[in-house]
């Protein structure tokens, strides 16, 4: 089952909406998934719903409200990949993080759900590095995250685990930040790093002309054994 829920920001001055997909019994714990920079698309509300049919309450927040309500692109599509693209240019990550942070409230009060997850992608996978920097979720899980180089010296601050998934021919992430992020994160005991040879960023999206479906399949059954072994097992 989905639908739409009205979650209000951190402030309480304003509320944004996110799709939620519900499992069939009580849900075992909660993924909270992170857009690209094409919002809350078809893929990402499939992906919802993959979480949705495995147990898990998955809620995926509108993170470009202040811009654009509601929008959806597709990334296929060169001139909605260009609209994405200014999009991006002009959002600001930090209100996405304290949204993501609004977010984890939500599932935790209003849905009952003590235990929390994000994956992000793309612009979401920036997210959930800075989820795991900078809020108390329980396990984060990014896929080619954008500038998280320019982000290290905030790893510091990462107490729960985070998997970080990077394509090595990722036109979005040079070979140079790459390698900075391998410097900064690969003794992290909290962090994990997978490299994906010869694949391009956007490669485990659900459909479309970037997906690669051996490396999505391999980095998804990686991220649900990581949440099952940190959001399902005791201690």
């Amino acid at each position: 089952m989905n639908d739409t829920a009205t979650i209000p920001t951190l402030s309480g001055e304003s509320s944004f909406e996110a799709y939620v997909a519900r499992p069939a019994g009580s849900p075992k714990a909660a993924i909270l998934v992170i857009q690209e920079i094409f919002g809350v698309n078809p893929g990402i509300r499939a992906k919802c719903d993959k979480w949705a049919e495995a147990g898990y309450l998955a809620v995926a927040p509108d993170l470009f409200w202040r811009m654009e309500p509601n929008i959806q692109l597709d990334p296929d599509v060169e001139e909605e990949f260009n609209r994405a693209l200014s999009l991006f240019g002009k959002y600001d990550p930090d209100d996405g993080v304290k949204d993501i942070e609004a977010t984890i409230h939500w599932i935790r009060r209003e849905a009952g759900v003590p235990k929390v997850g994000c994956v992000g992608y793309c612009l979401g996978g920036k997210l959930a590095y800075m989820a795991a920097t900078r809020t108390d979720v329980d396990a984060s899980v990014g896929y080619y995250g954008v500038m998280i180089d320019q982000m290290l010296h905030e790893a510091k601050a990462i107490a729960h685990p985070l998997m970080l998934h990077i394509p090595t021919a990722d036109h979005f992430v040079s070979a140079e930040a790459q390698k900075a992020m391998h410097g900064g994160l690969d003794s992290h005991p909290k962090v994990t790093l997978h490299d994906y040879e010869g694949l391009d960023h956007g490669f485990a999206t659900e459909s479309g002309q970037r997906r690669d479906e051996a490396g999505a399949q391999l980095a998804d059954s990686r991220t649900a054994e990581f949440f099952a072994r940190h959001l399902l097992q005791q201690g």
